[in-house]
């Protein structure tokens, strides 16, 4: 991942605005995500969290000192993954799919409450569904653009 090259939610919703149409409704199907930050040592956590799109970027934050907070004030490399919602009992064909981000974090001025608040920048952007069959795999990198994988 090439961290210097990462770019804000709106560049990546100009560069490729029916993924991020997707995208933005997978993360947005429920509240509860999951990030995965690098801990000290340089062995992953996972932790839950919530996204915000705001003002053309994404968000993300945490309680004040928690440990998912200090892992991205140490190293601002971030994954996050959107809520999993399960198909329909019975029709397997008919899940909607799930998105991952991987990219750096900004740290923002605390909120009053001391809250931290991040914001997302991307490196990469991927949407995983199920089309006629298939597994459909698309991603977006910045200046590689999307690719698709059918599996």
């Amino acid at each position: 991942m090439d961290s210097r090259r990462a770019v804000g939610w709106a560049a990546f919703e100009t560069s490729a605005p029916e993924l991020a149409a997707a995208v933005r409704e997978r993360f947005t199907v429920r509240r509860h995500c999951t990030v995965a930050t690098i801990r000290k040592d340089g062995s992953p956590r996972i932790s839950g969290t919530e996204v915000e799109f705001s003002a053309g970027e994404l968000w993300t934050g945490s309680m004040p000192g928690a440990v998912k907070a200090l892992d991205l004030q140490r190293d601002p490399r971030v994954a996050v993954h959107s809520p999993t919602v399960d198909p329909p009992e019975g029709d397997e064909m008919g899940w909607l799919g799930e998105a991952k981000l991987a990219g750096v974090v900004e740290e923002q001025p605390p909120g009053q409450d001391g809250a931290h608040r991040f914001r997302v920048l991307l490196c990469e952007v991927v949407m995983t569904a199920l089309q006629d069959g298939q597994l459909l795999i698309t991603s977006w990198h910045p200046g590689r653009g999307l690719e698709q994988v059918r599996r």
